[in-house]
């Protein structure tokens, strides 16, 4: 398969960018336009460059990335963020983790709650090969997860996930942690790592100044459960949380570890508002189908090849150009368009990047207008 690295060349905080091109693929060499649609694409050299701002941002910093592997689900793109510099990945899954983990890259947060018998054996058998770390936020999780892993004779190591006001997982701040942090501690198989905590219901206030107030209030939280579990003798390895829009808000805040930035990598029509000092390196190929009017042009795709959940795709190039609705399976209707032809190659950019992906089987790498790799998309479909 294109674009496939071997997993012993890579290992966590090591990794190599390098990336094994299959030079018998027919679509090394070709100008984007003549790829068959709809295509995800990535401009390598754009990424490139939001990892390295990403990196060099926390260089000289406390806390270190781990970036959320959710974004891309690309083994390929995660090794270049190791290569930069990110201590490990995120997943959001343990599907997510398991690829990682067989593809050679050995330490991975589960960002997420692992629940259920048929889970827990996948889970003790990723801990035999990785360091492996999961969120959890009720004692029932602790104890299935301490089972199963003593049992399998591994360790798996645990971080509380605390609620700042998402209102999705997580105990509430303060107490409640304190009182979780002390059971995992007696408990065989376990090991008490620290505590996540993330921000999102506040990630998409597009004033920046009005986001970072309130996400650093919220932040706060985590940091004084840290201050109460340490003052009560409890050694907190972490806090990991943040987001590629939070990064330099939440991330610089003293008492945060681990930032796990996702979409910073591809970037979206959405997160471009929020941070755009990052570039966006992502979009899908898609061609004009049909002309029914004057004004109006078909694009061929719809919400089974583009995320949609931030509001509407734009068109690269064309900024005027308005997308009015977003609803077909197959198809975006532009009613007011340029004098576009049938067969016109366009590029369409997502609002969400991280369910695009996930939509997709490959990236279709590109520098200078040319098709330069493919890489799978290991993980796409993995929900479980």
């Amino acid at each position: 398969m294109a674009g496939v690295t071997s997993p012993a060349n890579t290992t966590s905080g090591t990794a190599s960018p390098t990336i094994q091109t299959t030079a018998n693929d027919p679509r090394i060499g070709l100008p984007v336009e003549r790829l068959d649609t709809p295509s995800l694409l990535l401009d390598r050299a754009a990424s490139d460059r939001n990892l390295q701002r990403m990196a060099s941002f926390f260089a000289d910093r406390p806390a270190r990335l781990r970036p959320h592997f959710k974004n891309h689900k690309c083994v390929p793109l995660a090794r270049r963020q190791l290569a930069a510099g990110a201590v490990g990945m995120t997943c959001a899954k343990l599907g997510e983790a398991e690829v990682l983990v067989a593809h050679g890259i050995d330490d991975v947060l589960i960002a997420n709650q692992v629940v259920g018998e048929a889970k827990l054996k996948r889970l003790v058998a990723v801990a035999r090969r990785a360091k492996l770390k999961v969120a959890v936020d009720h004692i029932d999780q602790v104890l299935a997860i301490s089972a199963a892993a003593d049992a399998a004779n591994v360790e798996v190591g645990l971080l509380i996930e605390v609620d700042i006001g998402m209102g999705r997982c997580g105990v509430m701040p303060g107490e409640p942690a304190l009182a979780l942090a002390k059971q995992i501690r007696t408990l065989p198989a376990v090991r008490f790592d620290g505590l996540q905590a993330f921000e999102g219901h506040l990630v998409n206030v597009l004033d920046r100044d009005e986001r970072t107030r309130q996400s650093v209030a919220a932040m706060s939280l985590a940091v004084q459960t840290r201050r109460l579990l340490e003052s009560s003798g409890i050694p907190v390895g972490c806090i990991s949380g943040c987001s590629s829009a939070t990064y330099d808000a939440t991330g610089v805040l003293a008492g945060v570890d681990e930032v796990q930035a996702g979409t910073y990598a591809t970037m979206d029509r959405q997160y471009h508002r929020l941070v755009p000092e990052f570039e966006i390196a992502l979009s899908v190929l898609v061609q004009v189908i049909s002309r029914p009017a004057a004004a109006r042009a078909v694009l061929d795709i719809g919400v089974k090849g583009a995320g949609c959940e931030f509001g509407v795709p734009g068109i690269k190039g064309f900024p005027d150009v308005e997308v009015p609705y977003f609803l077909s399976e197959e198809h975006v209707v532009i009613n007011r368009c340029p004098d576009w032809r049938i067969g016109q190659p366009l590029q369409l950019i997502p609002t969400h990047a991280c369910t695009t992906c996930n939509l997709h089987r490959e990236l279709v790498v590109h520098e200078d207008g040319h098709v330069v790799d493919v890489w799978p998309i290991e993980a796409s479909g993995r929900l479980s």
